[in-house]
């Protein structure tokens, strides 16, 4: 027990000086961080987003070990040989991610504990890196809590604040949408103050070279801030608790962008690159996530590649290569065969999978956090809502164009020859494209958004997107079940760690009723 909760309430010491502002002399920066004797403010927000990494960058935890057999089966973001229970969600795939979420709150909870101490006059100085601090832990808190629901949250990760009193460190359970609440509220006020704040000369150097996100730019600051709440307000919109502010917060931030910008280009997409791969921010192992042998990790799903050649679809050789046997054909594994078939199937080469050069062996994918396309597609959401069907569709196509753009740039990133580079989509087949996709044509404005904003978050932004699908409840897919399986539907949610029930079983059990997964989350109203 004590080794649980040590894990929760422990932080890793913040990372050593640099001596550079530029990102791409990060790999010095990085290297032995526990080593550090010593912390800042400045150097624990950078600490926090370093254990938030492995969250942010493709790792072979989060792809193989969480999303592989969760997410991106139920949403067939991957074609995968089906198995018996392959709907039971696994507790090594939540406690993965579970882990490394607390490890980045731990952080983020010592940051809080630091600035508390600092004097007025440093508080003033330090502001930015509080409030930028927030935006990515709430982030990444939204994210855990559609996964699971009600978390550890308001309590936990504070050991050293207890001064190591292990009888009082034991985190009890926030409701999700109390988190929620207090995430909305607390995002709608640091969007108003990021509007009005500038940042002194004193601090504005050592933020920039501290902040691996946004390297000290307070425009792109707001930006994520302002995109945050959109994405947030517009998750809970259809929930009864929240409909009525999220209706008049949304209208607020997109009809006054010039105080609440948004992020509508991917020049300002909120992201952490990678510029050093003998750093520890990397992508770690993802070639392994991917081309193990024996797993059929690669596959592209039939729904989406049959989607995606319906469409012309300009990203289609940028995301996938052919199977060598495919008669040149883009070919997606069917989750409908049978056992044998599908076993047959992901052994004649016929099956087309992800790109290696853009994808499994790219060494370079950057971690993104809200992308310019993401921002566009709720924009269209909202004007097609109230019925501008002009404005919805601008920033629909918009948000087409820049989902081509940011996946061949992410392609362009990558060193590895083993395969040649996907050539640059022409603007001819970008403009194929939209128009085939024909948002004046679809009989549901929104069901298209959907399926464009499933394609887009793809296997990059796999938690997003299952968020997405399950809020608007389409694209729809089925799995098959064995008569003996315990779990015949897709899961609506994953359950907690088996670690918590186990060291933290007085706190657990007052939530273990909603612990299974089908328990819906409350913004999930479909």
């Amino acid at each position: 027990m004590k080794k649980s909760i040590l894990f929760l309430g422990l932080t890793m010491s913040a990372l050593s000086t640099i001596t550079s502002c530029k990102k791409d002399s990060f790999g010095d920066y990085y290297n032995n961080p526990s080593k550090s004797k010593e912390t800042t403010v400045e150097k624990q927000f950078t600490g926090m987003i370093y254990d938030f990494r492995a969250l942010i960058i493709p790792s072979y935890g989060n792809y193989f070990v969480t999303l592989r057999p969760t997410i991106n089966l139920y949403i067939q973001n991957l074609g995968s040989i089906n198995q018996a229970n392959q709907l039971v969600p696994g507790s090594a795939a939540t406690e993965e991610r579970w882990n490394k979420y607390y490890a980045g709150l731990a952080q983020y909870k010592e940051f809080i504990r630091l600035f508390q101490i600092q004097t007025d006059k440093e508080k003033e100085e330090k502001r930015i890196a509080l409030l930028a601090a927030k935006v990515i832990f709430y982030d990444q808190t939204q994210q855990m809590v559609d996964l699971v629901g009600d978390i550890p949250w308001s309590e936990a990760g504070l050991l050293n604040t207890n001064n190591g009193d292990y009888t009082i460190s034991y985190p009890k359970y926030d409701k999700a949408i109390d988190i929620y609440t207090n995430m909305l509220t607390d995002l709608k006020a640091i969007s108003v103050e990021l509007s009005d704040l500038k940042i002194p000369s004193t601090f504005a150097g050592a933020f920039k070279t501290q902040d691996l996100i946004n390297n000290g730019d307070l425009g792109l600051w707001k930006k994520y801030c302002n995109s945050l709440r959109l994405r947030m307000l517009t998750r809970v919109s259809a929930s009864s608790q929240f409909s009525a502010t999220a209706k008049t917060e949304i209208a607020e931030i997109i009809n006054n962008q010039d105080k609440y910008p948004l992020i509508l280009t991917n020049a300002d997409n909120a992201q952490l690159d990678i510029f050093n791969i003998s750093s520890d921010i990397k992508s770690e192992d993802i070639k392994g996530a991917f081309e193990t042998d024996g797993w059929f990790a690669n596959f592209g799903s039939k729904p989406m590649i049959d989607e995606m050649v319906n469409k012309s679809d300009p990203r289609l050789p940028i995301l996938f290569e052919k199977g060598q046997k495919s008669g040149d054909k883009y070919i997606g594994f069917d989750q409908q065969l049978g056992e044998a078939d599908q076993s047959d199937l992901a052994r004649g080469e016929t099956i087309s999978f992800y790109n290696r050069h853009t994808l499994s062996r790219n060494k370079f994918i950057p971690g993104i956090l809200i992308s310019a396309s993401q921002v566009n597609f709720l924009l269209a959401e909202y004007y097609d809502k109230i019925g501008n069907n002009s404005a919805a569709k601008n920033a629909f196509e918009k948000g087409l164009r820049e989902s081509v753009d940011l996946y061949y740039s992410i392609s362009t990133k990558s060193d590895d020859a083993t395969v040649a580079a996907p050539a640059k989509p022409e603007q001819v087949s970008i403009d194929n494209f939209v128009t085939k996709v024909n948002w004046d044509g679809a009989n549901s404005k929104i069901q298209l958004i959907a399926t464009q904003k499933w394609l887009h978050f793809n296997l990059f932004q796999a938690v997003e997107n299952w968020a997405e699908q399950r809020r608007l409840d389409y694209p729809k897919f089925t799995i098959p079940t064995l008569a003996s399986d315990l779990q015949k539907t897709i899961p609506v949610k994953l359950t907690l760690p088996q670690n918590e029930a186990t060291y933290n079983a007085e706190n657990y059990n007052a939530v273990k009723e909603q612990d299974n997964p089908n328990s819906k989350l409350f913004w999930d109203v479909n």
